[in-house]
């Protein structure tokens, strides 16, 4: 199969290239002041950051009517702590609209999901509204990782730091990563494995908030990952397909998890 990702990247510093010829950084003013993503996800249990996802590029569109305004306050009514908005376009039909859409409506931090491989991404989700960067350990070298992680503190934005495995976690902490991802998805072949995110756990260094992404389906791998010792989950398509979104991710927070309920 080939590899997904690749495919991606190369697309998006194409996309890159056309956004900086048509609205330069010095263009890119902000005019508010971010909202604290890390320390929304350090309360006490396992919290939750909710996405606003369009289509997927292994399933295709995933809710034909979905708002990203009236998404994200029934994600912020039900408990989540914080949102994730893609705005890839071509793979994954979301843009910044989405993204701007989803912060005037709520009051909790929105993360920008994308494909980080250039500096420009990271001014222009300041610009957009973003509270947080999506930093892929994968697609980016030591320097890219430590530059784009000092420019994004610069600007005020917390970074998710992305990591498939334990080498990619070590590459994260020496960057100066606060908040640590790890992906159950695998890039290449978008083929979800749940027992990633317990094996790679285990590395990330205590002080650090630690998020589990994808493959959240259902009540058992919420648990799973409160088992593992993870502060947050990333929902993204159990959410978005079910009936009542709302309703679905109030059904995940009442369970008790390592900190509320003790043994599970």
């Amino acid at each position: 199969m080939a590899d997904i990702l690749d495919t991606i990247v190369k697309r998006k510093r194409e996309e890159v290239a056309i956004c900086k010829r048509n609205r330069p950084v010095s263009s890119l003013i902000p005019d508010d002041q971010p909202r604290d993503f890390v320390s929304a996800l350090q309360s006490p249990g396992l919290s939750v950051i909710a996405e606003i996802k369009r289509r997927s590029p292994s399933k295709g569109p995933l809710r034909l009517d979905l708002d990203p305004a009236v998404l994200a306050q029934q994600y912020q009514r039900n408990g989540a702590a914080c949102l994730s908005v893609l705005t890839d376009d071509e793979f994954f039909g979301g843009n910044l609209s989405d993204l701007r859409q989803a912060r005037v409506a709520t009051t909790i931090p929105v993360l920008r999901k994308d494909f980080t491989i250039d500096a420009y991404q990271i001014y222009e989700t300041r610009w957009a509204g973003g509270d947080a960067v999506l930093l892929i350990a994968r697609i980016l070298s030591d320097a890219q990782l430590a530059d784009y992680h000092s420019l994004a503190v610069e600007l005020g934005l917390a970074c998710l730091v992305e990591t498939h495995c334990e080498e990619e976690v070590r590459r994260a902490t020496r960057c100066g990563a606060k908040m640590i991802g790890v992906n159950n998805r695998n890039l290449k072949t978008f083929e979800v494995n749940t027992k990633t995110a317990s094996r790679v756990r285990a590395c990330i260094p205590d002080g650090c908030v630690s998020v589990s992404e994808s493959g959240v389906q259902n009540t058992d791998d919420f648990q799973a990952a409160a088992r593992a010792g993870f502060d947050a989950v990333l929902i993204g398509e159990a959410l978005v397909t079910a009936e009542d979104p709302g309703a679905k991710l109030a059904s995940m927070l009442s369970l008790p998890t390592r900190s509320e309920g003790g043994e599970m």
